[in-house]
């Protein structure tokens, strides 16, 4: 039984080197390895010691590929991918739309070989794992494709996950799941730190994961992310393919875990009568909303706190607008610091995502039952941006640069917190007086507006200039809107 993930890791990508040159990219070399993983690991559960009854129809399975050579076997290939794109459960999301990108039917004929040698299922769970997640952050660097808005730095999930401490028999959904981060990360939790019982574990495979993309691709290989993991029946998807924000699914979870993507606006393209394409923005309509707005991150927001069961536990990453923007902004941000115990915001460095300048944070806050007096005492405030610098390469962020937090958090008990360099806190009364609610705090002082050479790489200031200008653009429309409505 082969385990040495560092070999076949780099046999996978020895080969997507070579299939570079023929212009596969890192994403559709993934996506390729997703179908044909999923279709030889489908066909080792057939055989000894498993012998589980087939789940891909005969003739679609992964020996009628094998069978096959030449203009044949890519004639064959697109034949399966679009006929288990129409089932349903998890090969209808791995499947769903799925192309061949492989067009010499030699290579993926090498491909299959290079899938063939190697018993998929007899390596242990944790190795598959970081095998997949290899290639997923090799897909995310890549920044041509835009995969990387779906990544969230694993240390940072990690974090995350350490101090919403998940227990057995949980319900853990992520409404923009991208390939799976907090997901995974949830689950390796409740893996590591709990002695389950045979009942705990089938929950935890089968019922304490959900997630939702609106990225078919993206939704694929999060469902294959989970596979990997043996999380997930075989007929039952956790994932699913969908705009999240369209309406309220009438669930509630125990735990949201969410970084929704980035970019203010929702938009669809409308062709007008001129043949021209419009993008026009969507404005969501929903009765479990507290303002309607275009901007997606305050959507997401208003999403997660209606996904919560009451005590439900939420984490969002979100930009800096939604902390200070005003109109919709403000009356959310009222709203949520009244209704929910928004306990802790973790201001983030820039650096740490594959867009670049993006300045975001993590937002924890628990739901509550109905009361008259406002749920949050005091906002936690942890400053992890003022004078820190972080790269995706060179200087990229580890496990260890957010230790301090999670200690500072406490997670054992919030009640016992301390205040120090890094951390402060402010009551409900005092964030009530700041002017609209604003909760872009900091208070320490930046070294770097006295010392030019501190200053980040030109693309980053470039793209904080922008994300500011839009920013102020989009304070300057809600003024005008009011205007327009005569407020």
């Amino acid at each position: 039984m082969q385990n040495d993930s560092a070999g076949i890791v780099q046999k996978l990508w020895n080969y997507c080197n070579v299939l570079r040159d023929d212009g596969v990219s890192y994403g559709d070399y993934v996506e390729q390895l997703t179908y044909l993983l999923f279709l030889k690991m489908a066909d080792e559960h057939t055989k000894p010691p498993f012998n589980k009854p087939p789940t891909i129809p005969v003739g679609l399975d992964w020996q009628s590929l094998l069978q096959k050579d030449g203009s044949a076997l890519e004639v064959h290939y697109r034949h399966i991918l679009e006929s288990l794109g129409k089932e349903t459960g998890m090969l209808g999301v791995i499947f769903r739309k799925s192309q061949n990108r492989i067009q010499d039917p030699a290579k993926l004929r090498r491909l299959l070989e290079l899938i063939n040698a190697e018993t998929w299922v007899g390596i242990d769970i944790d190795v598959k794992g970081a095998i997949y997640e290899g290639l997923l952050q090799k897909n995310a660097e890549d920044i041509k494709t835009g995969a990387g808005q779906y990544f969230t730095p694993r240390p940072l999930i990690k974090a995350v996950v350490d101090v919403i401490k998940p227990e057995p028999g949980m319900t853990i959904y992520d409404p923009a799941c991208g390939t799976g981060g907090f997901l995974l990360a949830a689950h390796d939790f409740l893996s590591h730190h709990y002695q389950l019982d045979k009942e705990q574990k089938t929950f935890l495979k089968l019922r304490t994961l959900g997630g939702k993309d609106i990225v078919d691709s993206v939704a694929r290989l999060c469902a294959m992310n989970l596979y990997l993991r043996g999380i997930g029946g075989e007929e039952e998807s956790p994932i699913e393919v969908g705009d999240a924000l369209v309406s309220d699914p009438g669930d509630r979870y125990d735990i949201i875990l969410t970084n929704p993507p980035f970019g203010k606006k929702s938009s669809i393209t409308i062709v007008n009568g001129e043949g021209k394409a419009d993008k026009e923005a969507l404005v969501y309509e929903r009765q479990d909303f507290w303002a309607t707005t275009s901007n997606k991150q305050l959507n997401f927001l208003q999403h997660v706190k209606t996904l919560l069961k009451i005590n439900g536990k939420a984490a969002i990453v979100v930009p800096d607008n939604v902390l200070f923007e005003g109109g919709a902004g403000e009356t959310i941000r009222r709203k949520l610091l009244s209704d929910y115990d928004v306990h802790t915001l973790l201001r983030l460095p820039t650096g740490l995502f594959y867009a670049q300048g993006v300045k975001a944070n993590i937002l924890f806050f628990d739901r509550r039952p109905a009361s008259e007096k406002p749920w949050t005492e005091k906002l936690w405030v942890y400053d992890l941006r003022t004078n820190k610098h972080f790269t995706l390469k060179t200087n990229s962020l580890r496990y260890e640069d957010l230790t301090d937090f999670t200690r500072n958090y406490n997670p054992e008990n919030r009640r016992e917190r301390a205040q120090t360099e890094r951390f402060k806190s402010f009551t409900y009364d005092e964030l009530m007086q700041r002017d609209r609610v604003n909760l872009d705090i900091l208070w320490l002082k930046d070294e770097s507006l006295e010392d030019s050479a501190n200053l980040p790489d030109p693309d980053v200031l470039a793209a904080e200039i922008v994300d500011n200008l839009e920013a102020a653009l989009e304070e300057f429309r809600a003024v005008y809107e009011n205007l327009e409505q005569g407020t």
